[in-house]
């Protein structure tokens, strides 16, 4: 079914939302714990992008990982400010938690399963499903988030820049690390433990490699057969999620210093520090699936086989999963988006998740949390306070609207980030790396605190 977001029996207080990601779902979910009626359009299961396994909704289609969990991070802290405020996905991400050392990683199915029931049972949301190719035209609805993700379909991404007046559309290649089963890793080689004894002490399958190995190992990566992208596309790479292999280009030791780093993991065989190490991370709660860290790649299928069975410990790896790149579309925020995430040109229209320039699942999930609460209070009257900069909520707002960027940022364009504390004001006083993260995080719990007791009753 291909729908154009027009149906006969809407009702005009609807608010509609495109895309049952991360960022729709948490639309959905904020504007229906407040009754306020939504029609959410999801083009699965009659239509699946290339990176999309499944029909349920908020997929986690590249890593299992919501990242860091502490606080001197800050993605850390913003799942800590979901919490306080009230976000609807952070607490299924809780609920189905996986041992991960310091991160929180979740059973993916068992997420997105959860979440998708939640939208599927809410009163106040009504699925629609089929491709929405065309959005509404002024007048026609009173609000419209467009949550398609970085893999909104073509034919939306050119009614979206039509409306828009975005002539071309931004762009950066993504990629997603490959999948093994669990009883396919030799253990007698690989061993479990987290880096410095974290979490658990064992949520991690390492597999140790020698200088010799590591040498034959990244010889096979960049010798292998890549994906070629398409002649009028140039690949940008996001820099936080870049190819194995485009990290390995950049010099013979770029690997063991970044994801196959070693620090902080002895092999028990030998009661030394390896070479080079690479991390599998448990996938499920069973941990009958591990993902390799860090190795999104564009090998074809049949190269990535051959190379990452030269990983002792993987010589017979049954891969569940293959890495894949794909194309991730998105908007110039600043200069197409307003305070609220509503298009300028037609301001019914508002824009979360990725499709905004925001990177990751958290920071996802933190967008459609705004734009929820930010239709919400309008829906009362009112105007949703924008959450201080000094907040990592507020600090992704302030990375949308480009309110961060230096004159040169400003002449490349706008650039998808995850967040950190470079999104964040300053302390304004000198402090130790670790003080200052420290210091940093309490400043954001303590004005958010202020920010929620003035957003009581607004949205």
């Amino acid at each position: 079914m291909v729908v154009s977001a027009r149906t006969n029996d809407t009702t005009a207080n609807e608010v509609w939302v495109i895309g049952a990601g991360l960022a729709g779902c948490e639309v959905a979910l904020q504007l229906a714990r407040r009754e306020i009626a939504v029609r959410l359009f999801e083009m699965k299961p009659t239509l699946r992008t290339a990176a999309q396994t499944s029909d349920d909704y908020a997929e986690l289609v590249c890593s299992n990982s919501f990242r860091a969990a502490d606080l001197e991070n800050a993605v850390g802290v913003i799942k800590e400010e979901m919490r306080r405020a009230g976000g609807a996905l952070i607490e299924f991400a809780d609920m189905h938690a996986v041992p991960a050392g310091g991160a929180l990683a979740v059973d993916r199915q068992r997420f997105s399963q959860a979440v998708t029931q939640a939208v599927r049972t809410h009163p106040f949301i009504d699925v629609v499903e089929g491709e929405v190719v065309r959005l509404p035209e002024p007048g026609e609805v009173e609000d419209v988030v467009v949550a398609t993700g970085p893999l909104t379909s073509a034919a939306l991404a050119d009614d979206i820049a039509r409306v828009a007046g975005q002539s071309t559309s931004l762009y950066f290649y993504d990629s997603i690390a490959p999948i093994v089963a669990a009883e396919s890793i030799d253990l007698s080689v690989a061993f479990r433990a987290s880096r410095y004894g974290k979490g658990e002490g064992d949520d991690y399958v390492n597999c140790p490699l020698s200088q010799p190995e590591y040498e034959r190992f990244l010889e096979g990566v960049m010798g292998a057969e890549k994906v070629v992208p398409r002649a009028f596309e140039a690949p940008k790479y996001f820099e936080g999620c870049l190819p194995l292999e485009v990290v390995a280009e950049r010099g013979p030791d770029t690997l063991r210093f970044g994801c196959m780093k070693p620090v902080g993991l002895a092999d028990p065989r030998t009661g030394q520090v390896p070479y080079a190490v690479v991390q599998l991370r448990a996938e499920n709660r069973d941990r009958t699936a591990y993902n390799l860290v860090g190795f999104q790649t564009r090998m074809k299928w049949g190269e990535q086989a051959r190379v990452f069975r030269m990983i002792p410990g993987l010589e017979d790896a049954e891969f569940l999963r293959f890495g894949s790149v794909h194309r991730n579309t998105y908007l110039d925020s600043p200069l197409l988006l307003d305070a609220e995430f509503r298009l300028k040109a037609q301001r019914n229209i508002s824009f979360a998740g990725q499709i905004t320039g925001v990177e990751g699942y958290v920071e996802s999930m933190a967008s459609g949390f705004l734009v929820g609460r930010m239709i919400a209070a309008r829906r009362r009257g009112a105007s949703l306070p924008r959450p201080p900069k000094t907040t990592t909520l507020g600090a992704l707002l302030t990375h949308v609207l480009g309110e961060d960027r230096t004159p040169g940022a400003v002449k490349q364009g706008h650039v998808p980030s995850n967040i950190h504390w470079g999104h964040c004001p300053p302390l304004g006083r000198r402090a130790s790396k670790r003080d200052r993260r420290r210091l940093m995080a309490d400043r954001a719990l303590e004005d958010l605190g202020r920010w929620l007791e003035a957003v009581r009753d607004v949205g």
